[in-house]
Formats: C-alpha cells, structure tokens, sequence
C-alpha cells in the first residue's frame, strides 16, 4: 500500500511522477538499454568520457528530466540548449571496416529511443514501489513523457500514441539491440564506476542487483552480468523493502534529487562549473 492509496490523490501528470527518486532504482536499467541500441551506443562510447566518468550521463539525464517536468520556462531552455550543445558533435558515417555504425545525437530515432527507455524504466520501478496507476491516469502521464523527446527533435507525432502503441513500439524496438564489445565495455563500465567517489561505490553492489533485475534475461546474459537464485532473492527484498519504506517518507526527502539537480542547472546557467553528460 502506498501513500496514494490513503485518502490522497496519486499523480495527476508528469510533474507529479518525476520527482519520485526512488526511480532512480531504474536508471541503470535505462542507460543500459540504451546503449544496446546501436547508434546511441556508439555515439556515447566514441564521443563522451562516459568510461572514465560513466556516472557523467545519469547526471545529465536527470538534470534534463527535471527541468522539463518541473523546472521554469527559463530551467527547461537551459536544458534544451545545453543538451544541443552536447550532441552537435555527436555523429559519424558507419565505418567502412563495420567497427560501428553510423549515428548522429539528433537523430530523431535515437532520441525517441532514450526518451522511452526513460518512460518504461520509471514506470517499472513506480508501479513497482506505488502501486498500478488508474488506466486514464497512466494515459495521461504517459502521453506527458513524450516531452523527453519532443523537447528536441523527435516529431510530436513519432512518440506513440497511447500506451498499446508503445508497447508494439516497444516490442519492435528490442528486437534491433545488441550489445558488442564495444557497448559492453560502456555498459560495465558504469556498473563497476571506478571512477566514482566512494560512496557511489559503497552502493554499487545494491545497484548491480537493481539493474540486472529490472533487465531481461537476454539482456543480462548479453551483458555479461551474474544473476542466479541467490541475486534474483535479493532483488525482490530490495524492491519490497522500497515499496515498504519509500512511499511513507516526506516529499522533502523523496524528491530531494530533483531539488539537487535544478539549483545545479541554476548554478551552470550563472557560470559555476558547466553540467556534464547529456541524455
């Protein structure tokens, strides 16, 4: 039971669900899927210090997420802007020897593809943690992810139309992953984070299991990430023990990161050290 189902009303948009960190749960889950889709995954490997600072990318794609939930108009266009800046050199023509494909940060494609890894990981982990939002309800906060995309230059009529869609959508989309060595280096990159400060390290093991859970077992095995009886328990308490425990916090707690992350938009907008990464 979670705190919407205690004579409060649950998430009306968007901007109720986003600041919820405990879906965060879902974001290695998210950039792994990702980075199984060619282009994003060759662009990101070849283009951004994602290996040597493989948190760098989640920084970015919370701060973009944030501000175009429930930043300011001002918020979401430093966003924008700065997330254009970021991609314009990201784009090359397939090599010739088949080593990579060919991408380009703005194709449409590409980003309709982040945008949804983002949907589906956050609604996995809320539903999960909150309980199955009412049908009209899921429709409405799902038709208002589409602006992860649309906020750049995916074509408002490219995200799907309702949830049955995105699941065609979805289901199509999986059978063009695939993870080769060079993606799979990123990938574990992220998940072993040597780079990280300490204690982002202290919780990786917890996020390993997070991750690998939320994962399919093809994409698992792909990867190349352990997860037997033993991981699989762990993962179920962990998840239970977030339904048990995160809906009863106060909001100041539980939306603490996006808080975090706009005053840091705030900061780089008046000239203090530039964002890094970019969804």
């Amino acid at each position: 039971m979670g705190i919407f189902s205690r004579g409060t009303t649950g998430p009306q948009s968007i901007a109720d669900l986003a600041p919820e960190s405990v879906m965060l749960a879902g974001a290695g889950r998210a950039i792994l899927l990702q980075l199984a889709y060619p282009p994003v995954g060759h662009g990101v490997s070849r283009h951004s210090g994602f290996v040597q600072d493989p948190l760098s990318r989640l920084h970015g794609t919370l701060t973009y997420i944030y501000a175009l939930t429930n930043g300011t108009d001002a918020q979401a266009e430093a966003a924008r802007t700065w997330v254009e800046r970021v991609h314009a050199p990201v784009h090359s023509e397939a090599a010739a020897d088949g080593s990579h494909p060919a991408y380009d940060a703005h194709d449409p494609d590409s980003q309709l593809w982040v945008a949804a890894t983002l949907y589906d990981s956050a609604m996995i982990v809320y539903e999960a943690v909150f309980g199955p939002l009412p049908g009209d309800t899921a429709e409405k906060i799902y038709r208002g992810y589409s602006v992860l995309g649309t906020a750049l230059r995916v074509p408002e009529g490219a995200w799907p139309a309702t949830r049955a869609d995105f699941a065609a959508y979805w289901e199509a989309m999986t059978g063009e992953l695939t993870v080769d060595r060079t993606t799979m280096r990123v990938g574990r990159a992220l998940l072993e984070a040597h780079n990280a400060p300490p204690w982002i390290r202290l919780a990786m093991p917890v996020a390993r299991i997070l991750t690998a859970g939320l994962l399919t077992p093809e994409l698992r095995h792909a990867y190349g990430l352990r997860y037997g009886p033993g991981h699989d328990a762990v993962f179920r308490a962990l998840m239970r023990g977030l339904a048990l425990v995160f809906p009863r916090l106060p909001a100041r707690i539980r939306h603490a990161p996006m808080h975090y992350y706009l005053t840091r938009l705030d900061g780089a907008a008046a000239g203090t050290p530039d964002l890094e990464g970019a969804p």
